[in-house]
C-alpha cells in the first residue's frame, strides 16, 4: 500500500517538476519564518523576565513607581480611545439598521411585487397563448397523419 502511495507521489512530481520545486521552496520559506518567529518570541520573553527582575529590586523602587504611573496613564488613554471607538461603532450600527429598515425593505417589497406580477403574466401567456398554439399544432398533426398516405 505504501509503495503505491509513493509511486503516485513520485509520478505527480515527475509530471510537474516546476510545481514540486515551488512547493519545496515555499516549505523552506515557511520553516524559516517559523524559526525566526520562535527566536523573536523567546528573546521577548527573556527581556520581559529580565526587566521584571530588574524592576523588583528594591534599589530601583522609585523608577518602578514612575514606570507604573506611566503605564497607568497609558492604559487610561487606551480605555478612552476604546470608548470613543465603541461610540462610533454604535452610531454606525444604528445607521445601518436605519438603512435596512427605510431603504432596503421597500426595495425588497417592490421586487416581490414585480415577481408576483411576472408570475401572473407568465400564467396568462401560458393559458391564452401557449396552450391554444399547442392544441392547434396537435390538431394539425392529426389532420396531417390522416391525409398522409401510409408508406410500407
Amino acid at each position: 500500500m505504501n509503495g503505491e502511495i509513493e509511486k503516485q507521489i513520485t509520478t505527480t512530481h515527475q509530471e510537474n517538476p516546476e510545481a514540486a520545486g515551488a512547493d519545496l521552496t515555499t516549505q523552506k520559506q515557511s520553516k524559516k519564518i517559523l524559526v525566526i518567529g520562535l527566536i523573536i518570541a523567546v528573546v521577548l520573553i527573556a527581556l520581559i523576565v529580565l526587566a521584571t527582575i530588574y524592576l523588583v529590586n528594591e534599589a530601583n523602587q522609585q523608577r518602578t513607581e514612575q514606570i507604573r504611573d506611566v503605564f497607568i496613564i497609558f492604559l487610561a488613554l487606551q480605555s478612552l480611545v476604546i470608548g470613543v471607538a465603541m461610540v462610533v461603532l454604535i452610531i454606525q450600527l444604528s445607521s445601518l439598521i436605519n438603512l435596512l429598515q427605510n431603504e432596503i425593505r421597500p426595495i425588497i417589497n417592490s421586487t416581490s411585487e414585480t415577481v408576483n406580477t411576472l408570475r401572473g403574466t407568465a400564467r396568462f401567456v401560458s393559458d391564452n397563448l401557449a396552450e391554444p398554439v399547442i392544441k392547434l399544432n396537435q390538431y394539425a398533426a392529426m389532420v396531417k397523419s390522416i391525409f398522409k398516405p401510409y408508406k410500407k
